[in-house]
């Protein structure tokens, strides 16, 4: 029985490698095309927008290039808007929660902290609340106006932080909105604020090599950030990072700084106050390390007839579950929602637990020192004190109410109540050898004003 004859190859080998190069050159070429039409595109954009100033902080100017993402922004405005969580409703965290004005007691947070509204009402919100006073710098300016790097290139830096709030307030006029974020002459990403400029450089990171993605949470972090004013007359604006985001980390580097915000005038702590640590918590989290930016998730993209652009309403993602989390979430809305509502839950609970041990070691403390203890023997528990709060209001201050890191939260509110029963504890030793075995009363201070009345007479005997 003979062999069949070989197979002859349908096409011969020297043929299929040259479709296979051609296909491969087509591709290539396919790619550069796709690639020239997208920096064509760019430059079309840019060559016939309106020609902007370099430092334009009018909206307005802005909307007639970019009137898609200038509707968006303005659609913000909505009073009738809720927060970016869900469990509660929160217009006044005074009213809700009447016991942060013995936390802040002596500080003017103890007078005002109402909910975050959107970027369009950042000038009338910080004009509005009753926390600015003769005191206040102008350096507050920089996370609320769009005219700041107009006014910090036109003074000087160092002679526009060393103002106060009020030298610049008919000037500072235009809300967060554009300019913030994007280069006026190309629109790409830019970082406009020199704090975080600093802070990056401190740790040894390029501003100007951020990648695209770093940068759609960088300029998030302009302003969404833990900061202080750094010397008494300079009131240069600082974000406290060179040790890292954590609350550890702050600790040490306002230990070494030797700066604190004010002296609790019910406890003697040396007191530091968290701003709004969002992107430093945020950094903390699950989205963070997978690579998921701010804006993938606060500014997904919406499609309008045939364009496709971010969203500049920038609605908190638990209002936008398609859009910001079925992307990657393939889950059901009511999974989404019960993802995003568990965590702040529970992070409320703990968060709460610390805010009773908070006041009451303040109020335990202070009745040491007013029955004898002495400086040297409170210094100990007052700086247990003043770690406790930090890592409490590492967390309280920041706008997720945990949701970012749900973990970490956890934790660092675990370390406050650890650090507030460790206090507790010891001022409890002091007080017993001063012969003050009975328990500090704790007012119950149901209401905002109640809460505000009480601590009246500690801030004026401190003054």
């Amino acid at each position: 029985m003979t062999n069949p004859a070989p197979r002859r190859p349908l096409l011969p080998g020297w043929l299929v490698l040259s479709l296979a190069m051609l296909a491969a050159l087509g591709l290539g070429l396919l790619a550069s095309s796709i690639n020239q039409r997208r920096v064509e595109a760019r430059l079309v954009r840019v060559q016939f927008m309106q020609p902007l100033e370099a430092e334009e902080a009018n909206p307005e100017r802005w909307s007639r290039s970019f009137p898609r993402q200038a509707l968006a922004w303005e659609s913000s405005r909505d009073p009738a808007g809720a927060p970016a969580f869900l469990y509660e409703q929160v217009r006044d965290y005074l009213v809700e929660r009447p016991r942060l004005a013995v936390l802040w007691a002596g500080f003017p947070f103890a007078r005002a902290w109402k909910w975050p509204r959107s970027h369009v009402h950042s000038v009338e919100d910080v004009v509005g609340t009753s926390r600015i006073d003769e005191e206040t710098p102008a350096a507050c300016w920089a996370c609320k106006s769009s005219d700041a790097p107009r006014l910090m290139t036109r003074d000087g830096l160092s002679a526009f932080y060393a103002q106060d709030f009020e030298h610049h307030k008919s000037e500072a006029t235009n809300p967060i909105a554009c300019l913030d974020c994007h280069d006026p002459q190309t629109m790409e990403l830019r970082i406009s604020r020199p704090a975080l400029k600093e802070a990056l450089q401190r740790q040894g990171r390029d501003p100007e090599k951020a990648s695209l993605q770093e940068k759609r949470s960088l300029v998030c972090a302009q302003c969404h950030v833990e900061y202080y004013f750094k010397g008494k007359l300079e009131n240069h604006l600082t974000h406290p990072w060179d040790e890292g985001l954590t609350p550890e980390a702050f600790e040490e580097f306002y230990a070494r700084a030797g700066h604190v915000d004010w002296i609790h005038p019910i406890s003697g702590a040396r007191m530091l106050k968290m701003q709004h640590p969002d992107y430093e918590l945020s950094q903390q989290g699950p989205h963070a390390r997978a690579g998921i930016s701010c804006t993938d998730c606060h500014m997904p993209y919406v499609t309008e007839g045939s364009a496709r652009v971010t969203d500049h309403s920038m609605p908190p993602p638990s209002r936008n579950l398609l859009a910001a989390c079925q992307v990657c979430h393939p889950w059901s809305e009511a999974e989404l929602h019960d993802s995003i509502v568990r965590p702040q839950r529970a992070t409320r609970l703990a968060r709460e637990q610390a805010e009773k041990a908070l006041v009451a070691a303040h109020l335990e403390v202070g009745d040491a020192a007013r029955h004898g203890a002495t400086d040297a023997e409170l210094e100990e528990v007052r700086a247990l004190l003043t770690r406790a709060q930090l890592s409490w209001d590492y967390v309280a201050s920041a706008n997720s109410q945990g949701f970012h890191a749900p973990e970490e939260a956890l934790r660092i509110l675990g370390r406050s109540l650890d650090l507030a029963g460790q206090c507790r504890q010891r001022t409890r030793e002091i007080r017993t050898a001063l012969g003050r075995q009975e328990p500090v009363p704790i007012p119950d201070l149901p209401t905002k004003a109640e809460a505000q009345a009480f601590i009246k007479p500690y801030e004026e005997a401190a003054r």
